[in-house]
């Protein structure tokens, strides 16, 4: 296999390796509640203090076009090593909620220069089949974000610590192989100065706005739906008896099976149309918002666990198509800026959800709460209606 073609599997691998930092906090969570005495709602606080900080770095990332000014993979590089250093902080003995909190921010600030990162050196090495590449690359960030449940199934014998070494091991080699095996792009073109206007300039392209829209519609659904699969099976094991007992292991399933979910739309979006596919995604997990009321309500077990694993695959589908029809509508010198632009305020919308949800759980046992993620793929629908975007 030439060079070339290994290029691809080893974004996809550090991207894997990196965004396991992403939820390893929720991974032991149990664990870190009972060891510094936090609360029940600390799951959403942790989740939101990580989308804070990679906010924050997205920010300040595209304010100052990192991503076009300098070599991305040294970029990538750096913050994976920085993001494990603050994600090991969390196994500090003499951490409490606050200090658990600034080391999650931090994590999720150099998460910013991973996630978007790693998508503009896709696109500098894809310019025609960027959709089905983007699909193996989220693909890799579902199964990251996944994967720290799994590790806490698999080693449940060992300190809950493990889970913590584990991922920070990993994100160190994923930035090791993306800065010795993935040199820039063909298809990159470097920004040589600084243009703060670039942040507000993106928006003015009538196609990347819809594009975008699109894009922060889904995203309103999708952290959100992430953060409380583990308190969804909770709820329906307490509702039913004898029901679901290993949270840990089917929360991987069903946010892991949304990775397979990426690959299939890249596919199915060469044949259908980017923006097409996109738009049915967005259908069926709007309607999976809609009726998971009644669903909670159903005796049969495996009809609730298939249908979050349905929803874990539709509410992921669209992302690496609503990224590629952002990185295909905007300028060539500033994608990577536009690209982290976009996610910046992608990210700043997932925390209203998960802290909607987090205080309207603490106000209602009513399951209903979790229609309200349909608004944003209602958004995104009426944003896709564009039919001029490039797909």
């Amino acid at each position: 296999m030439s060079k070339s073609k290994l290029i691809l599997p080893i974004i996809v691998i550090s991207q894997f390796c990196c965004t396991s930092l992403w939820f390893a906090g929720n991974g032991v969570m149990n664990d870190l509640m009972i060891n510094f005495h936090l609360e029940g709602t600390a799951l959403g606080h942790l989740t939101s203090s990580v989308q804070f900080g990679f906010i924050l770095g997205t920010l300040i990332f595209a304010i100052f076009t990192i991503a076009d000014r300098y070599s991305p993979s040294k970029v990538f590089f750096i913050c994976a090593l920085l993001g494990s250093l603050f994600n090991a902080g969390i196994m500090w003995e003499g951490n409490n909620l606050k200090n658990i909190l600034l080391f999650r921010f931090f994590t999720g600030f150099f998460l910013a220069g991973i996630y978007p990162v790693g998508m503009k050196i896709t696109a500098d090495y894809y310019e025609k089949g960027l959709g089905k590449s983007l699909g193996f690359l989220v693909g890799a960030l579902v199964l990251g974000t996944a994967f720290p449940h799994l590790l806490k199934e698999i080693t449940n014998s060992f300190p809950w610590k493990f889970v913590l070494i584990t991922t920070s091991t990993l994100a160190v080699l994923g930035g090791l192989f993306m800065l010795i095996l993935v040199p820039d792009g063909p298809y990159r073109k470097p920004g040589q100065k600084l243009d703060i206007s670039a942040f507000f300039s993106v928006f003015k392209n009538r196609k990347f706005r819809s594009a975008a829209f699109g894009y922060f519609g889904h995203m309103w659904e999708l952290y959100a739906f992430w953060t409380f699969v583990p308190i969804m099976l909770l709820t329906y094991s307490n509702e039913h008896s004898e029901a679901i007992t290993n949270v840990p292991l089917l929360s991987f399933l069903i946010i892991g099976m949304g990775g397979l979910a990426c690959l299939l739309s890249g596919f199915i979006g060469q044949k259908l149309g980017t923006r097409q596919t996109a738009f049915l995604a967005l259908l069926l997990s709007c309607g999976c918002c809609l009726i998971s009321p009644l669903v909670f309500a159903v005796e049969s077990e495996i009809l609730f666990i298939a249908f979050l694993l349905f929803w874990g695959m539709v509410v992921v589908a669209d992302s690496p198509l609503l990224s590629t029809l952002v990185a295909q509508n905007a300028s060539p010198k500033i994608k990577g800026t536009a690209l982290t632009i976009v996610n910046c305020i992608g990210f700043s919308i997932t925390i209203i959800s998960i802290q909607l949800i987090n205080l309207l759980s603490a106000l209602t046992d009513s399951n209903s709460v979790y229609t309200i993620l349909a608004f944003g793929p209602i958004i995104g629908l009426i944003a896709l209606r564009e039919k001029n975007i490039l797909s």
